[in-house]
């Protein structure tokens, strides 16, 4: 009989899971919460015949399917699927990984998404459907905005009595498959779709800048009129997509970059701050130690 345990055990604490159960409820709701020094093979915790949802909090991991693969970033969700063992997934080491998973059988989503629904991701299709051509396949990612991020914090501290938490969870489960599960008809979009999307337009804009130019970034106003709106719209918007501030973001980004320089061999730790555009080192090293938990000097962990 299949246990995912064994696929966290180097992690110890760092993975709990919330409420549920695969073979008995048909879903289940983990959260997890480590740091690992090396590459952890993720794909040994995934169920054979599930699909799994991602909300990405932190780390970067990926699932692989074939030629497809989806890339989990900070603040990003995706689903991936398997009637065997076929995926294929990594979790990156030396970095603090914080996601949520809500593991599905497919009798459970069958019960509550009939078979050729209207509006159900056509790759879910592919693998458990009439045709069942595929074995495995992964979503495209999307990024997690201010609602998810709402929701991950109700989902490891319920707001209900614990006699209520298993119709809480499963209404949870259902809304989140909802969410991930599903894409918009031909010619629909809502108007909070619309506004979403231009939200995250703009979000994934700054980002693009923010990339370009980790040591000196433009200006938020300059920002806001390359995006097309003020600001101060900007600044709210980022944070309601991003789950953080523009320049909290920007710190992330520079320590990923110093990370990887530092990985490469590439630069000594002042020559890697001064690329991602801190003047200060002592500034730099407190960020560096509040992001991965090591001083630069002693990273990537050994």
């Amino acid at each position: 009989m299949f246990s995912e345990a064994p696929a966290w055990e180097s992690v110890g604490d760092g993975w709990r899971p919330l409420h549920g159960g695969f073979r008995d409820l048909g879903y289940s709701i983990e959260w997890h919460d480590f740091t690992t020094r090396k590459d952890l093979d993720w794909s040994r915790s995934f169920h054979p015949n599930s699909v799994e949802v991602c909300l990405n909090v932190s780390g970067h991991g990926g699932v692989q399917a074939g030629r497809r693969s989806l890339e989990l970033a900070t603040s990003t969700a995706g689903f991936y699927a398997q009637k065997e063992s076929r995926l294929t997934a990594v979790r990156r080491g030396g970095e603090r990984h914080q996601f949520i998973t809500i593991e599905f059988s497919p009798a459970f989503l069958e019960r509550h998404m009939p078979s050729g629904e209207r509006g159900v991701n056509p790759r879910l299709g592919r693998v458990f459907g009439n045709s069942g051509r595929d074995t495995a396949t992964v979503s495209e990612p999307i990024r997690l905005g201010s609602e998810y991020q709402q929701m991950i914090m109700s989902l490891r501290r319920p707001p209900v009595y614990a006699a209520a938490q298993r119709l809480w969870y499963q209404a949870k489960a259902l809304e989140v498959a909802a969410a991930l599960l599903y894409q918009p008809l031909p010619g629909e979009e809502l108007f909070c779709e619309r506004y979403k999307r231009l939200s995250q337009e703009r979000a994934q804009k700054v980002v693009a800048i923010l990339k370009q130019n980790l040591a000196e970034p433009p200006p938020l106003e300059e920002m806001g009129r390359r995006v097309g709106c003020s600001h101060f719209h900007l600044s709210r918007v980022f944070t309601q997509e991003m789950g953080k501030t523009i320049s909290a973001y920007l710190r992330d980004l520079r320590m990923e970059r110093a990370a990887e320089l530092l990985r490469a061999g590439k630069m000594n730790v002042t020559e890697a701050a001064m690329e991602v555009g801190y003047s200060s080192l002592s500034h730099f090293t407190v960020a560096f130690r509040e992001t991965f938990a090591c001083c630069p000097g002693l990273y990537p962990i050994k």
